[in-house]
């Protein structure tokens, strides 16, 4: 079983260049399958969560050739529009999948999907958005078995909750859709301008992405194209807060300074300091942060559910009192324990609430990732630990960050994986 070994108590120094957003590259994939003809996607970052997404893409009969980090695929062979529970079960964002098989084939058959157990992440939402656009949806043996008989209709679609991966069913689904499509209280992450995006590139209009309203017009065909993904700003943050629990300075290329603004001030606010030239980011990290009085997740623009854990392991050797409120997932706290093992003094209140006492040090141990955020959230600890940290079930953390322990060597940690 592979692990990560970590021997903290290095300051930080160097640069790093940024990975593609995963969070990005899924649904982009997805589309894909919806579009016919070639797409040449760059800057794909090498994650198991987009390997997944190549296996659904090549079992649905697409011609995938891999590049380093471009993706050239080949969707006019696409002749299934079934996922099996093997593929689906390999990450979470796999659902995204439905509203691209609908848009190309006007039928989907997929299974409940897997990922990281970070709580409910309930599909009804898609469901019920799919069902106004005419999709009849049965349940059997744990299938959504769904079909558009009569044909994809446009509309309005009033979400309510902004889900990012509601919002990107509905964009796929629209592909396809008799008429215009108007999805309001949208989701306004930068993955959903990446994806409407990637879709205008293939013929679709669209315009108000990123804001609380989208208006969705198909072309006629919806054709491959080519398209450079975004860079990831929650790998970003996970840069920023092992450098802010180690100490140091360091420098991350590719950031996209805009994407950062929700969360610049807490780092700020505990006396880091971000510079930016260009699309180099410079950050600066004190010996020893202060406290960040309060920490709210929420939809983008707000605080990401993202970089929780890994903000709460930079704040567990911070001066004084933090408290984060985590208001997206209810289950996002599993990385509390194993913060614990390393002598950190976190307590959860009802279940949403975690209020952080700083601690003057924090110890190697023994730990165990339990989702991607959570386990990168142990290695930004241990780099700011004393002695040797080993932290297992990596295949975590594998999932949205590429190769980890190279960049953060890159940056001077003293980091291996077994």
């Amino acid at each position: 079983m592979k692990k990560i070994i970590v021997n903290g108590g290095n300051p930080l120094c160097g640069s790093v260049d940024l990975q593609g957003s995963k969070n990005s590259a899924l649904p982009i994939l997805a589309a894909v399958a919806a579009a016919d003809g070639i797409s040449v996607i760059h800057n794909c970052p090498d994650l198991t969560d987009v390997t997944a997404a190549l296996k659904i893409l090549e079992h649905i009969g697409c011609k995938i050739k891999r590049e380093g980090h471009t993706v050239i695929a080949d969707s006019s062979c696409a002749n299934r529009f079934d996922i099996p529970e093997s593929l689906m079960r390999e990450m979470r964002s796999s659902i995204v999948f439905l509203g691209a098989l609908l848009a190309r084939f006007g039928n989907a058959s997929v299974s409940s999907p897997g990922g990281c157990e970070i709580g409910l992440r309930p599909i009804d939402l898609h469901l019920n958005a799919l069902r106004n656009m005419n999709v009849q949806i049965s349940e059997r043996g744990g299938r959504l078995n769904c079909k558009a008989a009569q044909g994809i209709n446009g509309g309005n679609i009033s979400l309510s909750f902004p889900s990012v991966g509601a919002t990107e069913n509905i964009m796929l689904a629209s592909m396809s859709a008799r008429g215009e499509t108007v999805v309001t209280n949208a989701a306004r992450e930068p993955e959903i301008i990446d994806l409407a995006s990637f879709l205008q590139k293939c013929g679709a209009k669209i315009s108000g992405a990123g804001q609380s309203v989208i208006r969705i017009n198909p072309p006629e065909k919806l054709t491959g194209a080519e398209h450079t993904i975004i860079s990831d700003r929650i790998v970003a943050s996970t840069f920023m807060a092992c450098a802010a629990s180690a100490g140091g300075k360091i420098a991350v290329s590719g950031v996209i300074r805009e994407h950062l603004d929700p969360i610049i001030p807490v780092f700020e606010a505990a006396g880091c300091e971000s510079d930016f030239n260009g699309r180099e980011l410079i950050f600066k990290a004190p010996s020893r942060v202060s406290r960040v009085k309060s920490i709210r997740t929420m939809p983008y623009p707000g605080f990401p559910t993202d970089s929780q854990a890994i903000v709460m392991a930079m704040l567990a050797k911070a001066k004084g009192t933090s408290v984060i409120t985590e208001k997206i997932f209810e289950n996002r706290f599993r990385h509390v324990p194993e913060l614990v093992k390393m002598g950190a003094d976190i307590r959860v209140e009802d279940g949403c609430v975690a209020v952080v006492e700083g601690v003057e040090e924090l110890h190697g141990a023994k730990v165990t990732a339990c989702d991607l955020r959570g386990g990168s959230a142990l290695v930004a600890a241990a780099l700011g630990a004393a002695g040797k940290t080993v932290v297992e079930e990596i295949h975590h953390i594998d999932r949205g960050c590429e190769a980890i322990e190279k960049s953060l060597t890159a940056l001077g940690a003293d980091i291996k994986r077994e």
